[in-house]
């Protein structure tokens, strides 16, 4: 193998530092275990704590910073609420890369307490429409937000979607609410129907309101397999997919564009435990697991994946959302000793 990989890092706010350095002990573990990969680190700001510094949370330094790499690895971040505040940092990088396709799987991993143990779907999300695109009006006694959704966006989450069901089990299901917002989330059905009986004939394709498929990732999760969804909808379902199969603490995302990607933690920044050294860090761990599989480096994203298995299945370091007392730090040394350990046996 002869890959070198040019990672932005963004640390972030809160728990943010303490979960992406406990990462970057794992990817360092994983550059001396596999010959040939190379991964080069450029550090930029981005948070809330930016703010003050820079007047805002996204600097342009870190934008040119981002523009020079090939994807980023995002910490937490806490986004500020107030009227006129900037954007959360999340929704400017995916505006600013066209990164549509957020990936979320939800899949059950050992000593994680899932409502069912064969539980493996994936949530694919579009990324940059919906209330997302942040359109809102303020009139004297009213504030309007409008939601957008188009034939392209539609059309390219889709296939993005239709894709992965192709290469997994052949399931895809919509989830929509086109009998209220019948233009909107019409368009966004009927798009995708379209493309799949064009183009997917091998996928069995379905659709679901989203008031009942919450209900139904509860009751029968095991009957999904890739999930696409507008951006709000898509949001809401990750998290609750992510609670259903073992919690929030294992949930990674990809946002995938043509050319760059963002990989970060589906969790937020959790100030109370800031500095603790108490969260767990394997979100962040397979979101770069993630990271390979988008490189196509398959057998380094399965070396990831499988070291935080034989942890978890250990159970010797387990932080405090599994039931152990583990520290952050800790699971990070165990995942990345685990990850020499597995390469020598495959001999990568």
């Amino acid at each position: 193998m002869s890959k070198t990989i040019k990672l932005a890092v963004l640390k972030g706010d809160g728990i943010g530092p303490e979960v992406v350095d406990a990462t970057l002990r794992v990817l360092d573990a994983v550059q001396d275990s596999v010959k040939g990969l190379e991964i080069k680190y450029e550090f930029a700001d981005a948070g809330y704590y930016c703010i003050a510094k820079y007047g805002t949370n996204l600097p342009r330094e870190t934008i040119e910073v981002l523009k020079k790499t090939d994807c980023v690895l995002k910490g937490p971040m806490t986004t500020p609420e107030e009227e006129g505040a900037p954007p959360s940092v999340a929704v400017q990088i995916r505006k600013l890369f066209d990164l549509y396709a957020n990936i979320r799987p939800a899949k059950v991993y050992p000593r994680t307490n899932p409502i069912r143990e064969d539980i493996d779907l994936v949530i694919v999300r579009e990324n940059t429409e919906g209330l997302y695109a942040g359109i809102e009006l303020k009139l004297p006694d009213a504030a309007v937000a409008m939601r957008v959704i188009t034939k392209k966006g539609s059309e390219r989450i889709g296939r993005i979607a239709l894709e992965l069901a192709k290469n997994r089990k052949k399931h895809l299901t919509i989830v929509h609410k086109a009998n209220i917002l019948r233009l909107t989330d019409g368009l966004f059905k009927n798009t995708i129907y379209e493309i799949a009986k064009k183009d997917f004939p091998e996928v069995q394709v379905d659709d679901a309101h989203i008031d009942i498929m919450t209900a139904n990732l509860i009751k029968r999760p095991h009957e999904y397999d890739v999930v696409v969804a507008e951006n709000m909808f898509g949001d809401i379902l990750s998290d609750e997919a992510a609670h259903v199969a073992g919690g929030i603490g294992l949930a990674a995302a990809a946002n995938i564009g043509e050319n760059y990607a963002m990989f970060e933690p589906v969790h937020g920044s959790a100030p109370k435990y800031t500095g603790k050294n108490v969260v767990n860090p394997i979100a962040t761990i397979l979101s770069m697991k993630m990271m390979f599989e988008w490189f196509k480096l398959n057998s380094v994203a399965n070396l990831i994946d499988n070291a935080v298995i034989e942890v978890l299945k250990e159970g010797k370091t387990l932080t405090y959302d599994l039931g152990g007392s583990a520290k952050t730090y800790e699971v990070a040394d165990s995942i990345a000793k685990k990850v020499g350990e597995l390469a020598n046996l495959i001999k990568l």
